[in-house]
């Protein structure tokens, strides 16, 4: 049998039981449902803010298209680029030909050097009034610090009649010289871009309704963002653990295991 104490509180006689000692429900059984539940509700939250990620891709609100040439665009920006065959003059004075975007100024080249002294064609750019991403609104501020252009290869079916008897195809793009093997002073060749997004999950986040550049990818180099890799970004899976969320995980299963080893005393 069990020894028992007798105390006197209050003139009164209480027994008391050393098995009272232990405090109901404190038992390591009951007590690691209750231990976990700070751990479990952390991982629950990283889960819920790892689902606020894109499911599809962007939706631009018009189609573009290049007014003159009718060239046609779904994507988010339409770019004509204009280039002329000119003369250069080095630092050594000595002349050469090249294709530039600009004209180049001729007014002290001697007589045989001459350049036009404007395109004939203007270079342009067209983008779409607003993105969309999961129904949201995804600012064009967004859009253009994510994405890139990307040579766009046309159609030129549907190329204007007098453009037509003007340009020839050449490469991804169109020239007016008569031979392209031998361009002339003043002739031009035009291609046009388009702009793409890479796959977006990871690079912006819903904030007030509305998409955001994430911290991650604002803090990357401005210089490096043009420089994504369209083709090999569209292999990536659409679907990553991000690392913070599998930090959250690693660490709720190594503070498990501490509480486990606290409770047992060490006993596996």
């Amino acid at each position: 049998m069990r020894a028992r104490a007798r105390r006197e509180v209050g003139g009164r006689a209480f027994q008391h039981d050393q098995r009272s000692a232990r405090v109901a429900g404190a038992s390591p059984r009951c007590m690691r449902p209750i231990a976990t539940l700070p751990l479990a509700a952390l991982f629950a939250i990283g889960v819920a803010r790892a689902d606020v990620v894109p499911e599809n891709d962007p939706v631009p609100s018009n189609a573009l298209e290049d007014p003159d040439f009718h060239i046609g665009s779904k994507q988010f920006g339409l770019e004509r680029r204009v280039e002329m065959f000119q003369w250069a003059r080095g630092d050594d004075g000595r002349y050469s030909t090249i294709w530039n975007a600009a004209p180049i100024d001729s007014g002290d080249f001697d007589a045989a050097h001459r350049n036009p002294e404007r395109l004939p064609i203007r270079n342009r750019q067209w983008w779409v009034d607003s993105v969309s991403l999961d129904g949201r609104p995804l600012p064009l501020e967004v859009v253009r610090l994510l994405g890139q252009w990307k040579t766009l290869r046309p159609n030129f079916s549907r190329l204007p009649g007098d453009l037509g008897a003007s340009f020839q195809p050449e490469g991804d793009g169109l020239a007016s010289s008569y031979n392209p093997l031998a361009p002339a002073i003043g002739d031009v060749r035009i291609t046009w871009h388009e702009f793409v997004l890479p796959p977006l999950a990871g690079k912006v986040d819903l904030r007030d309704g509305a998409w955001a550049l994430s911290p991650k990818a604002a803090a990357a180099p401005a210089v490096a963002r043009p420089a994504v890799d369209i083709a090999a970004a569209a292999r990536t899976p659409a679907i990553k653990l991000r690392p913070w969320l599998i930090a959250i995980a690693v660490a709720a299963l190594v503070g498990l295991w501490f509480l486990t080893r606290a409770i047992t005393g060490g006993k596996s």
